[in-house]
């Protein structure tokens, strides 16, 4: 972005295609050079804090001056004259015209040397028309002044900044709790001795000690003991999660009843937290489709607004009109289709909806597919961990080779997936440990793309593959092994034999109904595409009432599943993991990566879950609508509200006696602003 230079950059334009109010434009948010941190943040509050100064001095020296008014005067039947009165209102209001009106008069010159005139430009004229006008009067020119106008207006429309900016400021300190939250150091335990570091002084692989009711100082994995962990401020969670050896934690997350031994995994910049700021601020930074809308809107408004005005000058003056009539006119028009309230209708809504989404586990890359998600007809789940919890317990181990037993199988498949991340080898490896067998090292680790993996186990060639691949390689399975509809089944290869299976049962998350129930009752049908066999897949999309559901799908098959849906007219959403579907998330209308945890970077998808409950999707796309309904009921007010004021502020109502004059024009300008303002805050997520 262009960085442009002095004091009161915030309120300058950065881009020749923006439309949005200049007042954010050195927020945080919206330019990259100034990180997400309290850099960026206690400039804002300074700029805030500056903002408020000039309103309050400028509202005391308004106090005389419009005592000294003739109009006010009239108007409340009192009388204030002396020597040299109309120089002491021309001293006041210079003062207000240059403390008060620097920031606009600043953005007048920035907006004209980028050769895009926008509010800053309409303000500025206004009250320098005023000025100039009123200051020739003092000094002999026949007329009535506006220093009173000039006064309120530039009054009003800090006032109007002051306030912007705060709402702004209110949508990044939400994300600003997310660096707060993490601990200013933490116990890190070398051999017998424990100390206390800070955090960029952690490494990969170093393990510290979190202690009961202490935060979690960097993601790691749970190396020693097991405790309940709150993690509500990073993933939306009420409750606090069991985590036990083995388990992710996420740096940030408050640690319960129990001491942990923690190896740190990410730390500082590849942290969880960090990431999410990043892809947050990446996010707000992204223009949607809504947001160019209403940026083009902004920019036509202010080119309409000056020649409207120019125009109201003309035509008044045509008419027979005093000159000083005619520029009262001018100036109301120029103040009041300031695109103030429409600059700002789409910006604060972004603003808010996307730090709302990161502090509840709703992480948004793409801000257009998280407005078209209101579009979604269609949604298509992976099975395991998303709509099951994820967590395979093995239910049988069993022998098909009198060359092997049942332990030795379980023994040789748990060489494999001990550096498995995917439920079923942890389920496998659990299994193993709680049987107390020694596991062998596996040498030459491959992955089978969705059908297993292999790897070499004491000299032999072993696989863990899925009923599929047997299939596909014509491997007969005997009759006996598929004797539960919930179970999922393994099968161990040794040198091309058949040695056993391994069966493991995923259990139903229960609150997969309810969301499944809640899809359908929005309009949207649900589909599941897994891996596993078509007996376990018909059990899941019975006992759900799926709208339908795909058995023993490979990876690359789901790209022809989401793209068949799109044929019928379907707007799909694809939920994965966000590596293997990386090519159907990519196809997706809306792509949405589930159960990524600490791992918030994968590039295909447009929205990341942190967690895999599928009532989070229900959530994203009911929040999507709300968020879009924001959008259009500012972009309709921001609007509607200038058709309405600008005909009234050029004089179209004259003949009936009303006249709606520049202060007057200011205060309800600030008006729609300050709404615009209330009801992007309104913003909720269910």
């Amino acid at each position: 972005m262009e960085d442009h230079k002095g004091i009161y950059n915030h309120i300058l334009p950065v881009s020749e295609h923006t439309g949005m109010d200049h007042a954010m434009m050195d927020h945080p948010m919206h330019d990259m050079n100034v990180p997400m941190g309290m850099a960026g943040h206690d400039h804002h509050k300074m700029m805030i804090e500056d903002f408020k100064k000039r309103f309050w001095v400028s509202l005391v020296i308004s106090v005389p001056l419009l005592a000294l008014s003739a109009m006010i005067q009239q108007f409340l039947g009192f009388t204030i004259a002396f020597t040299g009165d109309k120089y002491v209102l021309f001293g006041l209001s210079s003062v207000i015209f240059f403390y008060g009106g620097f920031p606009f008069l600043k953005g007048l010159i920035s907006e004209v040397m980028a050769k895009n005139p926008g509010m800053m430009t309409l303000i500025a004229m206004a009250i320098t028309v005023a000025y100039l006008y009123s200051t020739a009067t003092v000094f002999g020119l026949r007329g009535m002044d506006f220093f009173w106008e000039l006064a309120t207006l530039i009054d009003i429309m800090l006032i109007g900044h002051w306030i912007e900016m705060k709402s702004v400021l209110g949508a990044s300190e939400a994300l600003q709790l997310l660096v707060s939250l993490m601990p200013s150091e933490a116990h890190k335990v070398n051999g017998d001795q424990m100390l206390d570091v800070k955090l960029d002084e952690l490494q990969r692989d170093d393990v510290i000690l979190v202690k009961p009711g202490e935060k979690v100082p960097a993601d790691g994995i749970i190396i020693e003991g097991e405790s309940y962990l709150n993690e509500s401020m990073l993933t939306g969670e009420s409750k606090p999660v069991k985590k036990n050896t083995g388990a992710n934690v996420i740096g940030g997350s408050i640690n319960g009843n129990a001491s942990v031994k923690v190896k740190v995994e990410h730390s500082g910049k590849d942290s969880y937290m960090n990431k999410v700021i990043k892809m947050v601020e990446e996010a707000q930074k992204t223009k949607s489709k809504m947001q160019n809308l209403s940026d083009r809107a902004a920019k036509w408004l202010t080119y309409g607004a000056l020649t409207l005005g120019f125009g109201t000058l003309a035509v008044w003056l045509l008419l027979g009109f005093p000159f000083v009539y005619a520029l009262e006119r001018m100036v109301t028009v120029m103040v009041i289709s300031c695109p103030h309230a429409l600059g700002l209708a789409v910006p604060l809504v972004v603003a808010i909806s996307t730090a709302m989404s990161a502090q509840h586990g709703l992480l948004i890359r793409n801000r257009t597919a998280f407005e078209e998600s209101r579009k979604i007809t269609a949604i298509v789940f992976d099975k395991t961990g998303t709509l099951t919890k994820g967590e395979f317990g093995v239910s049988r181990v069993e022998s098909l080779s009198k060359n092997y037993s049942a332990d030795s199988v379980l023994r040789i498949a748990g060489a494999l997936e001990q550096n498995s991340e995917h439920p079923i080898g942890t389920g496998i490896i659990k299994k193993a440990l709680e049987k107390k067998l020694e596991i062998p090292k596996a040498e030459n680790f491959k992955a089978i793309t969705g059908a297993g993996v292999e790897a070499i186990v004491d000299g032999k060639e072993v696989k863990v593959v899925s009923p599929g691949y047997l299939k596909d390689k014509n491997i007969s399975i005997p009759e006996n092994v598929f004797t539960s509809q919930a179970e999922t089944i393994v099968f161990i290869l040794i040198t091309n034999e058949l040695a056993g299976f391994i069966a493991l049962a995923d259990e139903i998350r229960p609150e997969s109904a309810d969301a499944i129930q809640k899809f359908k009752s929005n309009g949207i049908k649900v589909y599941m595409a897994t891996g596993d066999n078509e007996t376990v897949a018909k059990a899941v999309s019975d006992t759900l009432h799926l709208d339908g559901y795909y058995a023993q799908v490979l990876p690359d098959k789901k790209v022809e599943i989401v793209k068949g849906l799109q044929s019928k007219g379907e707007f799909v959403a694809m939920t994965g993991d966000g590596i293997n579907d990386a090519p159907a998330l990519a196809q997706a209308d809306v792509g949405i990566a589930v159960g990524s945890g600490t791992d918030v970077a994968a590039e295909t998808a447009d929205i990341i879950l942190v967690n895999s409950n599928p009532q989070d999707i229900l959530s994203l796309i009911l929040f999507g609508k709300a968020t879009y309904r924001k959008m259009m009921q500012n972009l309709i007010w921001a609007t509607g509200y200038n058709a309405v004021a600008i005909p009234l502020a050029a004089g179209v109502l004259y003949s009936s006696g009303f006249v709606l004059g520049p202060a007057v024009g200011a205060v309800f300008m600030s008006l729609s602003t300050i709404i615009v303002a209330v009801n992007a805050k309104l913003l909720k997520i269910k």
